[in-house]
């Protein structure tokens, strides 16, 4: 299929309604189960845990914004290499595209070696920034220690699985992704066991290893498209580097802002106490089930719309990018409700806490009436993305979430705790799913160019 599509963008074939839909369904699902994979990955992690205590839960609770950071400026890394990978597979520049792996590859293994040395620097510091309970703080600074050594790890995997999304084969890093989920679950079973919380850090490092071991190796040696050959010439090209820059930079800075954000939400609830922490961790985790599904089609639009910005089909890029956020949109909401109805069952079995259970219960059930609005802004920014167009985006994000989340969450957390840091949450939310829409529709991303 990845082939069949590929070629199909390359030699300006016209399609019709049905066949467009037929393509993002086949590049979608893949993906879509991966995220789901990856997110019984966290209810697992969050339920072997829980079953530890609420404390044991909040000490994961309070670093989880943080991690998120981390992982999201190695996400945004891999991102902006492979945009551009995608646009020149859709210009039949394959060689070119090669070459832009490689240099990928030696700037990610760079900037994640940064990022380990920052988040080994600024472990205790940042916990005590937080608020955090000296009850939990060696568990949290130890779970966070080993998640910021793991990071080159974590950036390899996303690095190799966004260029094979990026090439059109949504099914190996989802078959692979869904492996390291079962891993994860048999490395927790031992870890867990005998060193609790920090257990499951481990165990999820050594499943990332692993994993990336393997999709090194299926990238570089057996995908048809980019991997390495013999007596190919490599270069550093200083106009990829550029290019790389201008589409990670605003990148990296809506995470930093989207992060940041949680983090002083997370600060925000932390003197509500470790019921409110391990609750509003739990609910988060839930919601997770929620939007996944939404960044399964963020990555068809990225690559649908890479292609085909690359072979100069902007009619069709605009086209992909409608059907992909209606279906986020869709698919998103019908979730929502049915998790309004098996919340309580949910969290029954991530923590045995019967307090924790109906706090989260009640604060997820808030926030699930964004989810629609939600998925539009996921797919949205997919569909920028494949543009080229992340400025602007980067922006309407660092608007809503400080101007609407934060300074909402601030005034309604004195009045109704949990409750309005989520309603908070909310209604953000739905802002930001607004603005992305309507920068998407305007156009204006079409006449981006990376050549």
């Amino acid at each position: 299929m990845s082939k069949n599509f590929t070629e199909v963008i390359k030699n300006q074939t016209i399609l019709t309604k049905k066949e467009k839909i037929n393509i993002i369904i086949q590049l979608s699902i893949p993906t879509i189960l991966s995220q789901i994979s990856s997110i019984l990955m966290q209810y697992i992690d969050a339920a072997m845990v829980g079953h530890l205590g609420p404390n044991a839960s909040a000490s994961i609770g309070i670093v989880s914004t943080s991690s998120w950071l981390l992982s999201g400026l190695c996400s945004a890394m891999a991102t902006s290499f492979a945009v551009q990978v995608a646009q020149l597979i859709g210009a039949n520049q394959n060689q070119k595209a090669r070459r832009t792996f490689r240099l990928a590859i030696i700037t990610s293994l760079i900037f994640s070696s940064i990022l380990l040395g920052l988040g080994v620097l600024v472990n205790h510091s940042l916990l005590k920034w937080l608020g955090c309970d000296p009850i939990i703080f060696n568990d949290a600074s130890a779970y966070f220690l080993v998640f910021t050594l793991s990071l080159p790890i974590l950036q390899m995997n996303s690095l190799c699985s966004s260029m094979l999304q990026c090439s059109g084969n949504m099914k190996i890093p989802s078959f692979l992704n869904a492996a390291m989920c079962g891993l994860d679950v048999i490395y927790n079973l031992i870890f867990i066991h005998y060193f609790g919380v920090v257990g499951a850090a481990l165990g999820t490092a050594f499943a990332q290893l692993t994993i990336a071991i393997i999709n090194f190796w299926y990238t570089t040696s057996r995908s048809p498209l980019l991997q390495f050959k013999k007596n190919e010439p490599f270069f550093l090209e200083k106009h990829t580097l550029q290019n790389a820059f201008s589409i990670g930079t605003p990148l990296a800075f809506e995470h930093i802002a989207i992060c940041g954000a949680m983090i002083m939400s997370t600060k925000i609830i932390a003197p509500l106490g470790t019921i409110a922490i391990a609750a509003h961790s739990f609910a988060v985790t839930a919601e997770s089930l929620c939007y996944m599904p939404g960044y399964g089609l963020e990555a068809a639009a990225t690559t649908l719309v890479g292609q085909c910005m690359g072979a100069k089909r902007k009619e069709l890029a605009k086209s992909f990018s409608n059907f992909t956020i209606a279906f986020g949109a869709i698919i998103m909401g019908i979730i929502a409700i049915i998790m309004f109805f098996i919340a309580p069952f949910v969290f029954q079995i991530l923590t045995p806490d019967l307090q924790t259970q109906t706090l989260a219960t009640n604060v997820l059930r808030i926030e699930l009436l964004a989810e629609p609005l939600y998925g539009v802004s996921i797919v949205a920014s997919g569909a920028l993305r494949g543009a080229g167009d992340t400025l602007i985006p980067s922006l309407l994000n660092l608007l809503s979430i400080w101007g609407v989340r934060l300074t909402l969450s601030v005034i309604l957390v004195q009045t109704m705790g949990l409750y309005g840091v989520w309603l908070a949450m909310c209604i953000e939310l739905c802002v930001r799913g607004l603005l992305l829409l309507y920068r998407q529709q305007r156009g204006k991303w079409l006449h981006k160019d990376l050549s």
